[in-house]
């Protein structure tokens, strides 16, 4: 009975942590510290000799505005998505529309009336190594890498929600799975189709 505890203490410390770290790089990248890292591009425009280009799209599912409290952003124009590239921070505003998908298989963490978003960006910087922030501000999902992209190149960086489960519901066959309606717990990360 003992361990069970000890083990419970630990894996809560180590929760607590990690949400705090998230706070203080969420706090951090939200700042500008450099405004000359990347520029924004268009589709079809050539990459000039030394840079490259990077798009970034993510599309994802929330609640209805309002269905928790009226502070919540959920389903709003004002849930964003925050980019920050060697200290030059951006935030992306959604394009939220309604939508209320069927079914598509007991596994679809989509189904149901719900907001889209899409958020894309094309970005344009030097070619080399560059540090990235993603984050899903009121959320606190943050993630971070360091990216290598070589001059010429266009570079496509994909973001999928990982959403979160209900605890005790369950579908249709008995299945609990995860839900857009209890929120975003993390993100599935590819550049140029390969998992980061």
């Amino acid at each position: 009975m003992k361990i069970k505890n000890v083990l419970l203490l630990v894996t809560a410390a180590a929760i607590i942590s990690g949400c705090a770290n998230n706070s203080a790089l969420l706090r951090a990248s939200s700042t500008n510290i450099h405004n000359d890292i990347f520029t924004e591009s268009t589709v079809g425009e050539s990459v000039p000799a030394g840079y490259t280009d990077l798009s970034v799209d993510f599309s994802a599912k929330t609640h209805k505005p309002g269905i928790y409290s009226a502070k919540d952003i959920h389903g709003t124009p004002d849930y964003q998505l925050l980019l920050n590239i060697d200290g030059q921070a951006v935030r992306l505003q959604g394009d939220p529309r309604e939508e209320n998908s069927g079914l598509h298989g007991l596994r679809d963490a989509e189904a149901g009336d719900g907001i889209r978003y899409q958020f894309s960006k094309i970005l344009r910087m030097k070619a080399g190594t560059h540090k990235i922030v993603i984050a899903i501000i009121e959320d606190e999902i943050v993630f971070n890498r360091e990216l290598i992209l070589a001059a010429g190149s266009r570079n496509r960086l994909v973001l999928e929600p990982i959403y979160r489960r209900a605890p005790g519901k369950r579908r249709l066959g008995g299945a609990n799975v995860p839900s857009f309606q209890e929120g975003i717990r993390g993100l599935r990360v590819f550049l140029n189709g390969k998992p980061m």
